[in-house]
Formats: C-alpha cells, structure tokens, sequence
C-alpha cells in the first residue's frame, strides 16, 4: 500500500454524498498510479455517520482501492482520530484531508505532486500569497491568519500556513513525530515538531472554501487556548528553557 487518505468524521452525515460525488473519482483516477486506501476515521459521531459511509463505500469493489471504517465509541478529538487513522493506515504516503471537502478533494494529486523525493511534508497553505479564501467567515480568518503569524514568527517565516488538516506525509514523519493533542491544535502541533526536528516542509498554495453542508466542530475559545499554551511551549523551548513536550505548568512549577 503506498498511498493513504485519512478522513476523521464527525456527525456529517449530510457530507458523505459529498465524499462520494467528489472523493470517490480522484481516489479512481490515483489508483490507476498508486496502491490506495481511504481511511474513515468515524469520532463518536451520533447522526449516522459511520454506517452512511458503510452503506455507500463498504460494499463496492473497486480495483486498487480498499476502504478502512474505524470507529470511536464517543467524541474523543480531532487529535485523537487523527492518532487512530495514522495507526490504521498502511500507506508510504498518508494524506489528510477535511471529511467537509473545504480544501477541494480535487486538489489532491496537485498536493502530491509537491511531495518530491527531498520533502518530508506537504501542507496546503490559503495564507501563501498564491493561495486564497472563498466564503469563509472573516472572524475564522482573523483567528487562524493571527495564529498562523504567531507560529511564523516563533518556528519559521517561510511557512505561512499552521493550522490546515489537508496535507501529505511521508510515513516515517508519522511514525517520528508524535503529538500529544486530542483537538484541532493537533495538526500544528505534529507540523511544529516535525519542522523542530529538521523534516522539510514544502507549502502548496490552496484555496480555503467555507463548508456547504453542516458545522464546524471547533471549539473557538478551547482551541485558542490550546494554541497559546502551544505557542508558549514553543517559545521557551527556542530559548532552551524546556523540552517541546514539557507542558508550561511544569517549567513553572520548577522555577
């Protein structure tokens, strides 16, 4: 297997004819070029989620192609089936993407073909000044363009995205890197670590779409939390005042 795709699911039931309008004809067109799996990561989801995607993926055989449905019991983070997806998936490469098609399924093979031989990582980025934004809502993009500004300036100003899921990985990224988180902060921090640990990371400029169907799962004020306190651990491991995986309590509790 040398390609996954991991897509974490939660309650969006009125996206699965989504995934499979968009989703389903570019897994067809890689699997004429790659050994592929898709990997739903179903969260805890309480709306049908889980046996939608059976009902429509499970059944159909489709040369080059398997499907994976893995499961949480209850919600337990966008972190925490990312965990789960990597865990299940086979693939060299393991791509990552929003189960709400935000960044176009389409896109894709574009993405992949930023992930030459010398690239450990590549992250679609909407802040790149060739990328852009479509209709999402302006306090969204003040809240990730200002964290993602923070994270440039504390880890690398080449970088102009931290915050997006839609991304490729080289499978030794996945299984070097480890992150703690079980929310949203989850993808920055698996891409601060593996920059901090010297795996370079190329940006491929994209287009953020607002979602069609459904909500955002997000917790504004607990995420921006998260954010700080991980912006915090940062800062004082780039001084040398503590390991990136000490939490800011304990460096507090020792001085």
């Amino acid at each position: 297997m040398d390609l996954s795709i991991v897509v974490p699911c939660y309650n969006e039931v009125e996206n699965v004819p989504k995934i499979q309008s968009e989703l389903f004809p570019v897994a067809v067109e890689l699997a004429q070029s790659h050994s592929l799996e898709v990997v739903f990561v179903d969260d805890g989801s309480t709306d049908g989620t889980r046996q939608r995607l059976i009902d429509i993926f499970g059944g159909g055989r489709v040369p080059g192609i398997s499907f994976k449905f893995e499961r949480h019991e209850f919600n337990r983070g966008l972190g925490a089936a990312l965990r789960t997806g990597f865990a299940a998936a086979c693939g060299d490469i393991v791509v990552t993407t929003d189960s709400d098609g935000t960044y176009k399924f389409s896109s894709i093979p574009t993405l992949l073909s930023y992930l030459t031989p010398d690239v450990a990582i590549v992250t679609a980025s909407p802040y790149h000044p060739m990328g852009g934004v479509a209709g999402v809502p302006a306090y969204r993009l003040i809240l990730s363009r200002g964290s993602s500004l923070l994270y440039r300036i504390l880890v690398n100003w080449q970088v102009h995205t931290y915050t997006c899921l839609f991304r490729a990985y080289r499978r030794r990224v996945i299984e070097g890197v480890t992150f703690e988180s079980n929310g949203f902060l989850a993808g920055t921090e698996l891409l601060v670590k593996a920059m901090l640990a010297g795996y370079r990371v190329v940006e491929y400029p994209a287009v953020l779409h607002a979602r069609v169907f459904g909500v955002s799962k997000a917790k504004l004020v607990h995420t921006i939390l998260a954010h700080l306190n991980f912006q915090a651990r940062v800062l004082l491991h780039r001084l040398g005042a503590i390991s990136l995986d000490s939490s800011v309590s304990q460096v507090i509790a020792q001085l």
